[in-house]
């Protein structure tokens, strides 16, 4: 039986919370571009910029990465991946990339996107905002933007869910 971890409000407060430490972070948004991993990464990308710019002001640039054939698991896997868009209509040389995903696990899928990520560009930095740390690194890879963190057995799923997908806005551990 699925257990609610977070509700809408919950999200909600953790992305304003987020907004705001990355803001003081970087001492302000400019040079600064969101850019999510498909797919509940860039729900949660989108709506870091409007808290941003609800904060801020200005435009923040967003854009939508697939991973799918950077993962090191792809001759592995049973199924042929899902590829997704990638979309990132703005340049991201010399700017901080805020890579934002929904769940942060082993990290495998953050190094596929980092890899991603320098194929489009060299940005000045690459920082991390993620909705759940659930833990369990296989790689050193480390958040600089938490929502929360919920320790899990390593057998569990953390599984976050938007309303853009036509559900309700909650993240549930199975």
């Amino acid at each position: 039986m699925p257990k609610e971890l977070l509700d809408r409000k919950d999200i909600e407060r953790a992305i304003t919370r987020m907004a705001h430490e990355i803001i003081e972070k970087n001492k302000g948004a400019e040079l600064l571009c969101l850019v999510g991993i498909q797919r509940g990464g860039v729900h949660l990308a989108r709506r870091l910029a409007e808290r941003l710019k609800e904060i801020e002001g200005g435009i923040m640039p967003v854009g939508t990465l697939d991973i799918s054939l950077y993962r090191d698991d792809i001759s592995v896997r049973k199924e042929q991946p899902v590829v997704r868009r990638t979309e990132v209509s703005f340049e991201i040389t010399n700017r901080k990339v805020v890579l934002v995903d929904d769940v942060l696990f082993t990290g495998r899928s953050i190094r596929a996107a980092m890899d991603a990520v320098m194929d489009l560009g060299r940005p000045s930095a690459i920082q991390l905002a993620v909705l759940v740390d659930r833990g369990h690194r296989e790689l050193p890879i480390k958040a600089d933007f938490v929502g929360k963190n919920i320790p899990t057995a390593i057998d569990e799923t953390v599984k976050a869910e938007f309303s853009e997908d036509g559900t309700e806005d909650k993240v549930v551990l199975e």
